[in-house]
């Protein structure tokens, strides 16, 4: 039932985005549809829900400029690492764009281990170049509260009562938990979308502590823990309430989000057409990936996680 065929597609829209867009974002649909494969995978979905999972996935990637690429040329596991986490070691440091930097840098290995190796040198070069051109670029666009610049000058406190986080389950049950405290969720850039962000972020330094990447696990945590903070900030916001909202897309006055009726590891969510929405630009398998992973990891508190992503998830 695997197709480890959308793997390749995914590191190749990955590798190529620079080269053939000149910006980081068409990335996006190659990083979403390693994350569908990993979705159906790790979830043991049944064979018709699973199916139906590729289905969208490869309407997705067909549908964004990108066709099958079997790529048979494999540079071994080890070459891939020395070169990803070599560019990432330039920016793990610091939020660039809520964490598309570390995102786009795990998911590509994890594929990559999963292949067993992938890819020419230039493939490599390609993956590399789109991680390095994160540097020096803005933490994000739309924030509440606060502006791209104040965010970048953001510090983490003591006063921010912050837990210890030495291992993968200690940073899921984290992140839940402060996706849980979020009792209105609106649906912007600025608040639904980052909190989906925060969930692959800290999935993404997950995953690279899975891979035994120990220290880009803890290098990342700081650039997490201050995305986290802004987004407290915006716990009580209350519809209607005047605040400051920096966004070239979110508008005033917020809107809420709605509720998801099914969530995806049900049937009928993926029976609905998501091509409508562009798939939510690879959210919809990126979101979903990142939360049940997360979710996996932890034993208690389960209703009131899975309630709380529906409004994540949501398309409305």
């Amino acid at each position: 039932m695997l197709d480890k065929r959308i793997l390749e597609d995914g590191l190749s829209v990955i590798s190529t985005c620079k080269k053939e867009t000149g910006d980081i974002w068409h990335a996006h649909f190659g990083a979403a549809a390693i994350a569908s494969y990993f979705f159906v995978k790790d979830n043991n979905l049944g064979v018709e829900l699973g199916q139906n999972v590729f289905s969208q996935s490869r309407a997705m990637i067909a549908n964004n400029g990108a066709t099958s690429k079997y790529n048979r040329l494999r540079s071994n596991v080890e070459e891939a690492e020395t070169v990803i986490l070599g560019a990432l070691d330039h920016t793990i440091d610091q939020l660039h764009w809520v964490g598309h930097n570390v995102i786009y840098s795990a998911l590509s290995l994890l594929a990559i281990h999963e292949l067993n190796g992938w890819g020419s040198d230039d493939d490599l070069s390609g993956i590399s170049e789109l991680i390095r051109s994160f540097e020096k670029t803005i933490p994000g666009r739309s924030w509440i509260g606060y502006s791209a610049s104040e965010v970048k000058r953001l510090e983490i406190t003591e006063e921010d009562n912050f837990p210890r986080i030495d291992d993968a389950n200690a940073l899921s049950l984290f992140v839940l938990e402060q996706l849980s405290d979020f009792k209105v969720i609106y649906r912007a850039e600025s608040h639904h979308d980052l909190m989906g962000h925060m969930l692959t972020f800290s999935h993404a330094l997950n995953i690279l502590y899975g891979l035994g990447h120990v220290s880009y696990f803890k290098r990342g945590l700081p650039p997490l823990l201050k995305m986290i903070k802004v987004l407290r900030s915006s716990r009580h916001v209350n519809p209607g309430d005047e605040v400051k909202l920096v966004s070239p897309v979110d508008q005033l006055p917020l809107q809420l989000s709605a509720r998801a009726e099914f969530l995806p590891d049900e049937q009928k969510f993926w029976t609905k057409d998501h091509s409508e929405s562009n798939w939510d630009f690879g959210h919809v398998f990126k979101f979903s990936f990142s939360f049940y992973d997360h979710a996996r990891r932890v034993e208690s508190g389960r209703t009131s996680y899975f309630e709380s992503f529906r409004y994540i998830i949501s398309q409305g």
